[in-house]
């Protein structure tokens, strides 16, 4: 295991981190990530056109209400002077860390110019940088890919950028903008950025079992990893990969019914923060996650999936994962 990792002032103890998922890495889903033995956990991609803040789903992900410390708010956009009061905004909304988005491949984000797309343009990734990194008192940091295209991959020269306007902390994933999740990662790139920088460098990409967590650890050098996907409907990886990486047996896999009382506790914390009705409907890609690896997934599955209630919901879960009613209540 790495040692603690340190991001300004806040000491990482476990340096396993939840990457930034639209969509997926809801205060619910972090929280859960957190118990489940992640050191750290990334907030969903929220833009910093302040136009866009006042949707219920903009609310939601700016509530951070029992999350422990230091909440990790990503943001993205396009220009500097935006993402600096964005950044603002969510340090005065309870923010401890500030990530910037330059990795996300999407296509709707890239046309803006956002996401991976800025990684074309060296000069206004360093303005974006600077102006961030000075409209707030924490730590900023920044997630990108290794560059744009296979034969333009610049990862090295955005660190450089990067450290010199005062980013605390680098995350790379091991693709470029057009392999979005197409192939393998790659981990030659981000091993030679870690031997270009003196910040902290975390790999992400494909890490989705702790022998694959190891292997990527010792290629690169690393301080840290990230686990994205692998962690959908599969929380309890970072306790996996902990063990493995503090030289530890892997823990036996949860039982069935482990797993469906976390995913209740999961479900119940998403009707709380979204209200029953689209509580239910962001459920329903949760459950599908779950039970990928459950007998009788499919059945299970097509049971759940148009039910319009919690209760109803909940119930045929815990009868899926066996567990019962009362328990299940």
């Amino acid at each position: 295991m790495p040692p603690p990792l340190r991001i300004g002032p806040h000491v990482i103890e476990t340096p396993l981190l939840l990457a930034p998922m639209a969509g997926v890495t809801d205060r619910c889903f972090r929280m859960l990530c957190r118990r489940l033995g992640a050191g750290l956990c990334f907030s969903e991609m929220t833009h910093a056109d302040p136009r866009l803040r006042e949707t219920p789903k903009s609310r939601a992900r700016h509530d951070h209400t029992g999350e422990p410390a230091p909440v990790a708010v990503q943001i993205a956009g396009a220009e500097p002077a935006m993402l600096a009061r964005a950044a603002q905004y969510n340090r005065a909304h309870g923010a401890g860390i500030i990530d910037i988005n330059m990795g996300c491949p999407a296509k709707k984000v890239c046309r803006r110019d956002a996401g991976s797309a800025l990684l074309a343009d060296e000069r206004l990734v360093a303005a974006i940088l600077r102006a961030v990194v000075r409209a707030v008192d924490c730590p900023v940091t920044l997630k990108i890919r290794t560059g744009v295209a296979p034969g333009r991959r610049n990862a090295a020269r955005i660190a450089r950028i990067a450290e010199d306007a005062g980013i605390a902390m680098l995350s790379i994933h091991g693709r470029t903008r057009v392999e979005a999740y197409g192939g393998r990662a790659e981990y030659d790139t981000i091993a030679a950025v870690k031997q270009t920088v003196g910040i902290p460098v975390i790999a992400n990409g494909d890490i989705d079992t702790p022998e694959r967590a190891r292997a990527v650890l010792a290629h690169t050098g690393v301080d840290g990893l990230m686990v994205g996907r692998a962690a959908q409907g599969r929380p309890w990886i970072f306790r996996e990969i902990a063990a493995v990486l503090r030289g530890e047996a892997l823990p036996p896999p949860p039982s069935p019914t482990q797993v469906g009382t976390w995913l209740l506790e999961h479900l119940d914390a998403l009707y709380g923060l979204y209200g029953e009705s689209a509580g239910v409907r962001i459920a329903r890609k949760h459950i599908r996650w779950y039970c990928a690896e459950t007998p009788g997934a499919d059945a299970l599955w097509a049971r759940v999936c148009r039910l319009p209630d919690a209760a109803s919901q909940r119930r045929v879960v815990a009868e899926g994962f066996a567990i019962a009613l009362d328990r299940a209540a």
